[in-house]
């Protein structure tokens, strides 16, 4: 793995600099100097418990809070907006094992799927919306308190501790 130390104030203008959800730091740096872009290895910065915010290669230990751009979060429409908003950080920083998603079902309903049809098929109103992104679709006409409630069965699956989970959960 290869760090680099940057200070907080560089660190806020790379992150400041975030174009699209999942954006790496590589991948801004290299927009920004004109650099042609690059897939392998993704660097992403973190922002750890240190005093120096870290540039890491190791792609195992991103989390959707390293990758999630807030600023762009506050500037989505409404709760549904919000919601595939964090669904679809989650989905980039976990691509692979993002397929968790597709067991986390209601009583008696399907809250993901791989496809619209699926979701459309499953019930009346679901109103699927596709996680940006990403493969996977979402019902979107459940109340907020169901939307905190799937978000929390997501993080947990993806392995977020109980205060991430929470914090997750809060951003809706």
């Amino acid at each position: 793995m290869k760090t680099i130390e940057v200070d907080e104030e560089l660190y806020q203008h790379i992150a400041g600099k975030t174009e699209k959800i999942g954006e790496s730091a590589s991948e801004i740096l290299r927009r920004l100097l004109g650099l042609t872009p690059h897939r392998l290895p993704q660097t992403q910065i973190q922002k750890g418990t240190e005093a120096t915010p870290k540039v890491s290669i190791n792609q195992d230990e991103l989390c959707v809070f390293d990758v999630l751009n807030v600023e762009e979060l506050n500037l989505q429409k409404g709760v549904v907006g919000r919601f595939l908003f964090i669904l679809g950080a989650l989905a980039k920083v976990h691509r692979e094992k993002f397929d968790c998603v597709l067991d986390i079902k209601g009583r008696n309903r399907l809250y993901f799927a791989a496809n619209e049809a699926t979701l459309l098929e499953s019930g009346s109103s679901t109103n699927p919306k596709q996680i940006p992104d990403s493969k996977y679709w979402v019902i979107t006409n459940s109340n907020t308190t169901k939307k905190k409630s799937m978000l929390t069965d997501v993080a947990i699956a993806l392995g977020y501790t109980p205060a991430e989970v929470e914090k997750i959960r809060e951003m809706l």
